[in-house]
């Protein structure tokens, strides 16, 4: 089962079975859907440090390289190669496993403050969702996915057809609300995105609907002036709900490396992102791009998609992501 809402890790979830056979076959799914990025990790660093009797600088300093190859990022690398430096100056490195499983807990530790579950505030109806990305980032999939996760979930939701400036935009998202029985806001191709969503929005209220997600066009974040178009958005929507939206999503493709941090920076600082969608982690050997996102922004990563199934849209565990990131074949 999908969950939206926010999964606390109490003692009695502790207690609970450890084969779980949902968790099981999303684990499965996600160490084969990281394949690529993997190699970096299992194959590498894993088989790097195993490989050897004891750790040394030279190792080190391969274990650096196999970390920036899969675009850990510079921050985040120096971080993890740091604490293996000092640990191994303070002899707390008796033998490589040690080694190993310190890697793996101080990568864990830079990407648990971004496991923020992403929750619907009851006190907000509707709950508003606005949904930003350039073109090819997976936007619309992902808006599709989740919409339906959120319909499974028992909420009554509607779609915003806002990315006005690509045809094909709103008819996947018309597709998506006709096979599942969303409503979905449309006006034609070029029409103003503010007023297609403020529309939905006026629509979704009288509807009782319980959450809005609206679509918007997608755009370099370059492009200064589709940056106030989004601005614009946000303005309008106040006009109507002085707290919307409650959740700006932000989805990047995984697969564009160090680029996909530049564009969280500049959509962050253009509109104030309030969440991250990894997508296309299944297709990529630079899914080490997590943790220079995690390192430098802190921005919460909801989701990450790993394949093109409906349920390959999934909440992000930080502990099962990097675990899946060094398990054996």
């Amino acid at each position: 089962m999908f969950n939206i809402l926010k999964r606390k890790k109490s003692a009695a979830t502790e207690t609970q079975p450890a084969q779980n056979p949902e968790k099981t076959g999303f684990f499965s799914r996600l160490k084969a859907s990281l394949t690529k990025t993997r190699a970096s990790f299992s194959h590498g660093i894993a088989n790097l440090i195993l490989g050897k009797k004891t750790l040394d600088k030279e190792v080190l300093e391969l274990i650096e390289t196999q970390l920036l190859t899969a675009d850990v990022g510079i921050d985040a690398t120096q971080q993890l190669v740091d604490d293996l430096t000092q640990k191994l100056a303070r002899k707390e490195l008796n033998d490589t496993e040690t080694a190993l499983k310190s890697l793996q807990e101080n990568m864990k530790a830079i990407l648990h403050p971004c496991e923020q579950p992403f929750e619907i505030a009851e006190n907000h109806k509707p709950f508003i969702i606005l949904v930003v990305g350039i073109n090819g980032s997976g936007k619309t999939t992902t808006i599709g996915k989740l919409a339906k996760h959120l319909q499974a979930a028992g909420k009554k939701v509607m779609l915003a057809a806002g990315d006005t400036f690509r045809a094909a935009a709103i008819e996947q998202l018309q597709i998506w609300g006709e096979r599942n029985h969303i409503p979905v806001i449309a006006q034609q191709p070029g029409a103003d995105t503010a007023a297609v969503i403020y529309d939905a929005l006026e629509s979704a209220k009288a509807r009782n609907i319980d959450i809005l997600l609206a679509d918007t066009a997608g755009r370099l974040h370059t492009q200064t002036n589709l940056m106030e178009e989004l601005k614009k958005v946000k303005r309008v929507l106040t006009k109507i709900d002085p707290t919307a939206p409650h959740e700006t999503l932000l989805v990047l493709d995984a697969g564009i490396g160090q680029n996909a941090l530049n564009q969280a920076k500049q959509f962050n600082d253009a509109i104030g992102v309030t969440g991250i969608a990894l997508t296309k982690l299944d297709g990529t050997a630079k899914g080490g791009i997590i943790f220079a996102i995690a390192k430098q922004l802190n921005i919460p990563i909801r989701f990450i998609g790993v394949g093109e199934g409906i349920d390959d849209l999934r909440p992000f565990d930080a502990d099962e992501f990097v675990e899946a990131l060094f398990e054996k074949e």
